[in-house]
């Protein structure tokens, strides 16, 4: 039996909530390069995420010029969804992305806090966007017993 995937709607919902991401980019001679990353995703977008601009990620990133994210439940009834496309990079203020990410996971009163104790950090983060081409997608509730 195959594993039930979603349709384009739920899967774009599933993504555009909130979940913790793993970015994985190619790395060459090694496994790819996969970390956990905050994101921003609306239904039809590109995915949003900002990243130290000196970091490991961004030089894989600029290299290839493609990257997979993946997001998903942890409890029943599972439930995941992978993209993977080309990216972007965009050397630009992230205040605003920072900012909706960070109440977003943390919440009105610790984001804020978050986002005061990481100001500084801020300049040297850069916009990085990953425009979906192939979606992958499974939601175990959608199983027929």
């Amino acid at each position: 039996m195959a594993n039930p995937t979603m349709s384009r709607a739920a899967r774009e919902a599933f993504l555009a909530d909130t979940h913790v991401g793993v970015l994985a980019v190619t790395e060459t001679e090694r496994g790819p390069c996969a970390v956990p990353v905050w994101y921003r995703y609306a239904p039809g977008d590109v995915v949003r995420m900002t990243v130290p601009r000196a970091s490991r990620k961004i030089g894989l990133l600029r290299a290839t010029g493609r990257a997979t994210l993946c997001a998903q439940t942890e409890t029943l009834p599972y439930k995941y969804v992978t993209v993977e496309g080309p990216i972007e990079i965009v050397e630009r203020e992230v205040e605003a992305d920072q900012r909706e990410m960070a109440v977003r996971y943390l919440g009105p009163k610790l984001g804020e806090r978050y986002l005061v104790a990481t100001a500084a950090d801020r300049t040297s983060e850069v916009l990085v966007l990953l425009r979906p081409e192939r979606w992958w997608s499974v939601d175990f509730s959608l199983m027929q017993v």
